[in-house]
């Protein structure tokens, strides 16, 4: 076995949070971070170490190549267990997997795990890639979603994503916002559970096809806006809707009534990040305690 690398794009997902998954549009970007895995030679055994942005051993374990992949070490148990499963479902979908040959494995993420950004989708693709198997089938197989997040880890430009009827369509396009520096994303200091959140969004009435027409319909007009003002109100149709529909307050509404802007929730309500316009973010946010803000240009490809 030779030596080999791979990479995969960290993500955001701009429109369609929750309805993706029953078969809304979504507008999804890949971000300039991501998560790096180097493949070496090593046997008899799988080795695994995963390092932080800094370059620091966060977590590692060694497996047997047994077709369970029993746990030899491992440094979190949890972990341990998880990846254990993802290592079987990828031999599941790939018998040849690691079955002769074993290999030590560095994974190098470039954003803090906490954040949200992809940690887990990235490992997938990662993984699909060296085990040369369907991505999406190994997410479908291990932690689930729509799949936004594995199409953005291969994308080099922002999408628009739909899932429906189990068959994926993907449309690469550009965004021309002439406005950009005018947005930001804020990290509100706590890591959402994206299970528990499809959990809990998979236990309220099921959205309409109206309702995700209009979603499908926002997500299109976020695509094309061309002012700031136009984009503002945008994001107050989505997070109004939105709030109806998960039966939550907007984050802006719960967290930050008075900031001047629109801000509009990421993915999972209630963490991660959350989409900010106006400078005055810059003041705002640091002040009240939220001092992970990155500008647009600088995060989003």
């Amino acid at each position: 076995m030779k030596n080999e690398t791979f990479y995969s794009n960290a993500k955001l997902l701009i429109t369609g949070e929750y309805v993706v998954l029953d078969g809304s549009w979504a507008l999804a970007t890949p971000l300039r971070v991501g998560q790096k895995m180097e493949v070496f030679e090593h046997a008899p055994t799988l080795l695994w170490k995963n390092f932080d942005r800094n370059g620091k051993l966060w977590f590692e374990a060694e497996f047997e190549l047994s077709p369970d992949f029993k746990e030899l070490f491992s440094s979190e148990k949890k972990i341990s267990e998880t990846l254990r499963l993802i290592l079987k479902q990828t031999r599941k979908l790939n018998p040849a997997f690691l079955q002769n040959q074993g290999a030590e494995v560095h994974n190098h993420l470039s954003f803090e795990k906490e954040w949200g950004l992809g940690s887990s989708s990235t490992l997938i693709n990662n993984l699909a890639q060296w085990a040369k198997i369907d991505p999406f089938d190994l997410q479908q197989n291990t932690f689930g979603g729509s799949g936004y997040d594995i199409a953005c880890a291969a994308y080099d430009v922002p999408i628009l994503f739909l899932k429906k009827n189990d068959k994926v369509e993907i449309i690469p396009i550009k965004i021309n916002w002439p406005f950009k520096d005018e947005l930001f994303f804020v990290y509100l200091n706590q890591k959402q559970n994206s299970r528990e959140s499809i959990s809990y969004y998979k236990q309220l009435p099921q959205a309409d096809e109206k309702t995700l027409r209009q979603f499908s319909d926002l997500s299109t007009k976020f695509v094309l806006c061309a002012t700031l003002d136009d984009f503002e109100k945008l994001i107050q149709k989505h997070e109004a809707l939105m709030s109806k529909l998960l039966n939550l307050p907007p984050v802006k509404e719960k967290l930050f009534p008075d900031y001047p802007g629109s801000i509009k929730s990421l993915g999972a309500w209630g963490g991660d990040f959350v989409l900010v316009t106006r400078k005055d973010v810059q003041q705002y946010f640091p002040q009240k305690g939220f001092s992970i803000v990155f500008s647009f240009k600088d995060l989003v490809k």
